[in-house]
């Protein structure tokens, strides 16, 4: 795809449009095409499991859908968006419907969907539209040009992906990179936050300087207070020398402290020291040393739950907790999975020396089926016992079943009991209520204020009810 000096949009390649209105389907397709340097070639669908048959028989470079006409494919947005996404191999994928509504605009985005645009919209807009995301999802596969199978869709910094929450994701360590301020990350385990840190250090001014990581979970409480500030000789039992701790030894880089809620309260309150007067001292020692560094933490759990159950403290969580940086949980955005089995697969053949040829139909879709509780990390570490375990040629789904050993060795509390037909089980309204703000502020790559626009409620009633939820959740 090329953008020319003005504003029009040179675009060849393949192009569904799914719409069970096949006269607005072919006027937006004769709109687009006349809006454009070079037309698409424009297939027509006119419902979600019309769409479905066209894409298992044609590879397409944008997927244009109306939200009402995949009903056929699921009762919600989320799952029938997330079956098109998951055919969709790696093209853009652009939601539409009748009406600017917030949910249905979050939830095609939490399925995978690039964009969202609210009918009607104009070929102008929606050419304009197409080439943006084109620009902005990295290097997905060109439009109008031949790419493998096997080509990834997006890297950046050690990520791979180019779904929205990515590309949100990527621009907000791009932005936040080049400030001094502090970073607070959260996302869930195995989703990247210590490659996110890293990539805040080498995109940031301090690049030149040492990044320092320390695992405040992995370090036993006796023992933090030097591995973080430093010991001079004789001060601990087995200090033989003066030795730097880790605050000293990213000075004029960056210091990226892991898992930050398990550090003991006592500690906290040297920390907060800290990072308010720019000074440490180590321990056995009275003196003080002035160290610069940019502090980066990260958490895998709740930090105002934690701050509820009195084990973070509050003043210390609002030092740190300026920038804020959420990573998505890789079941949110299920157009990345494959591009990351075959990047994985790539990778783990090379050093394995052994050669596969990609993912039969049936595994491709047995992974992006997988709700995947350990991230990216799972996801990884199964693609690795793959090339281990066998010596090349398809991905089956009866290997993937041979070396899923999460699967074997999950717990039954943890199988999800059959539903009776006619019945569904139903949360409490405040759990609800939780997960569409919390997965409004992840789509929004932890931006309270923005998820909060988009919900049309104020940032302090997010914090209000994070701090409710909290106390209700310490109280069960």
């Amino acid at each position: 795809m090329t953008m020319t000096a003005g504003s029009e949009t040179a675009l060849s390649g393949q192009l569904l449009l799914i719409d069970s209105d096949a006269d607005c389907a072919r006027r937006v397709g004769e709109a687009l095409s006349e809006a454009l340097l070079v037309s698409p070639e424009v297939t027509i669908a006119e419902s979600g499991r019309g769409g479905i048959e066209k894409l298992r028989q044609t590879r397409f470079d944008i997927i244009i859908a109306d939200l009402t006409s995949l009903v056929d494919l699921a009762p919600g947005i989320e799952d029938a968006m997330g079956r098109l996404v998951r055919l969709a191999d790696g093209a853009l994928v652009l939601a539409m419907a009748d009406s600017g509504s917030v949910s249905a605009a979050l939830g095609a985005m939490r399925a995978g969907a690039h964009d969202y645009v609210a009918k009607p919209v104009s070929g102008a807009a929606l050419a304009s539209r197409i080439g943006e995301l084109a620009q902005r999802h990295g290097r997905p596969r060109s439009l109008g040009c031949e790419s493998g199978p096997e080509a990834v869709v997006a890297d950046f910094a050690g990520f791979v992906g180019a779904s929205s929450a990515m590309q949100f994701l990527y621009e907000q360590i791009g932005r936040v990179a080049t400030s001094s301020a502090p970073v607070f990350i959260t996302g869930e385990s195995g989703t990247g936050k210590d490659v996110c840190a890293e990539a805040l250090h080498e995109k940031g001014p301090r690049s030149a300087g040492r990044f320092v990581a320390i695992n405040c979970a992995a370090i036993p409480r006796d023992l933090m207070e030097s591995e973080l500030f430093g010991v001079v000789r004789g001060a601990l039992t087995g200090a033989h020398e003066d030795r730097k701790g880790a605050a000293e030894l990213a000075d004029g880089g960056t210091l990226f402290l892991d898992e930050v809620g398990e550090m003991d309260l006592s500690l906290q309150s040297k920390l907060l020291r800290f990072l308010q007067t720019g000074t440490i001292s180590r321990v056995g020692e009275t003196s003080v040393r002035k160290v610069d560094v940019r502090v980066i933490c990260a958490t895998n759990r709740n930090p105002m739950q934690m701050i509820a159950e009195r084990k973070f403290r509050e003043d210390l969580f609002y030092r740190l907790h300026v920038l804020p940086v959420h990573l998505p949980p890789l079941r949110q955005r299920p157009s990345d999975i494959m591009v990351l089995a075959r990047h994985f697969l790539h990778r783990y053949a090379r050093e394995e020396h052994k050669s596969f040829a990609g993912f039969s139909p049936e595994a491709s879709q047995q992974l992006t089926a997988a709700d995947w509780p350990g991230n990216v990390r799972q996801l990884q570490n199964l693609i690795r016992r793959l090339v281990v375990m066998f010596d090349g040629g398809e991905i089956s789904a009866h290997m993937l079943a041979a070396a899923d050993i999460e699967a074997k060795t999950a717990a039954p509390s943890g199988v999800e009991a059959p539903r009776s037909e006619g019945r569904r089980s139903v949360l409490p309204m405040w759990r609800q209520e939780q997960r569409i703000i919390e997965d409004a502020v992840a789509a929004f790559g932890g931006n309270i204020s923005m998820a909060a626009a988009a919900l049309e409620i104020s940032p302090s009633t997010i914090y209000r009810k994070r701090q409710s939820w909290a106390e209700m959740q310490a109280a069960s």
